[in-house]
């Protein structure tokens, strides 16, 4: 797979964000009619859920732009984070509409609900199948392209209304037969599967902020590729994170001491070509230093303990 250009990932980002913004908004209009037709508390729900879905998009659209302006005085390391930050706030969000859907349904159940002009709203609930699996196909490609966690997240509501669309048009059809009761019910399905979804987005975005390693999988990929170039005598302080959609990675490269400054630089600049070949658009740092043969191996795992001052460093030059 050929990487893509920084540019050509900004354009998926902003289009992506604008595509959810305006399928948010649309579906705002045609539920808040269902609603008002209906009364049925379900279609409440996914009326509430596209509310937030709406501020959720102009929160990612908002974040992406920060994202991905590059680095300057102030943010040596780029603005990557913004895109985490933005992730943490939607769950917020999320959870928060969740409570109160839960409440609203319970209040149904105690009181009863009644559930009018259903053909109408389930008329409506298809059109809005329709919309979201769009635009989840679209995020689904952008996501695949670029690994934009802000995307996935915005994906994520979208993926639930697929779901929660099912269980309102189930629970119009109960409606129609008389059971009242089923409208509530879903309602509050509904709001604890939106609660419940975020707990792993959240926690994902928490560990993200605190630069949690890319994984056992990336880090066999890094070694294997790096090892494999010659006069290589061992890898040490391997130290990996994401910053946003970039994967940074940075490592100590042992090489034999005999080497010319040349030769040296010239193994550096293959490894990194190495590395993005596999792990395209990464940031990479590598620090050359010399080392006897035999006397040195991989030491990733007290990287930031050990190792002595490199000799020389070569990195490449986009920054983080």
């Amino acid at each position: 797979m050929q990487p893509m250009l920084d540019t050509q990932k900004e354009q998926l980002l902003k289009r992506a964000s604008r595509a959810s913004l305006a399928t948010a908004t649309l579906l705002i209009v045609v539920k808040l009619i269902a609603w008002g037709l209906s009364g049925s508390i379900s279609v409440l729900a996914t009326f509430t859920d596209s509310i937030l879905d709406a501020f959720v998009s102009i929160i990612n659209l908002i974040a992406i732009s920060i994202a991905l302006k590059p680095a300057d005085e102030d943010h040596h390391y780029g603005h990557g984070k913004a895109e985490q930050l933005a992730s943490l706030a939607q769950c917020g969000f999320v959870g928060g509409s969740g409570l109160v859907l839960v409440l609203h349904a319970i209040d149904g159940l105690r009181h009863g609900s009644e559930v009018e002009s259903s053909g109408a709203a389930l008329i409506t609930m298809l059109f809005s199948m329709a919309c979201t699996l769009a635009l989840v196909l679209y995020q689904a490609r952008v996501v695949r392209l670029t690994g934009s966690l802000a995307i996935h997240t915005d994906s994520l509501h979208y993926r639930m209304d697929l779901l929660t669309n099912a269980g309102v048009i189930a629970a119009l059809l109960a409606a129609q037969r008389g059971w009242s009761f089923v409208d509530p019910l879903v309602g509050i399905l509904i709001a604890l599967y939106m609660i419940l979804s975020i707990l792993r987005v959240a926690w994902d975005a928490i560990q993200m902020l605190m630069d949690r390693a890319l994984g056992e999988e990336k880090t066999a990929l890094i070694e294997k590729q790096v090892l494999s170039e010659r006069h290589i005598v061992g890898m040490h302080r391997l130290r990996t994170r994401m910053s946003g959609i970039t994967p940074v990675i940075q490592l100590d490269l042992g090489l034999d001491g005999q080497l010319s400054l040349q030769e040296a630089h010239g193994i550096g600049k293959r490894v990194e070509k190495r590395l993005l070949e596999v792990i395209p658009d990464a940031d990479i740092t590598i620090h050359l230093a010399p080392r006897q043969p035999g006397s040195a191996g991989i030491n990733s795992s007290t990287s930031a303990k050990n190792g002595s001052t490199p000799a020389v460093f070569c990195t490449n030059e986009k920054p983080t």
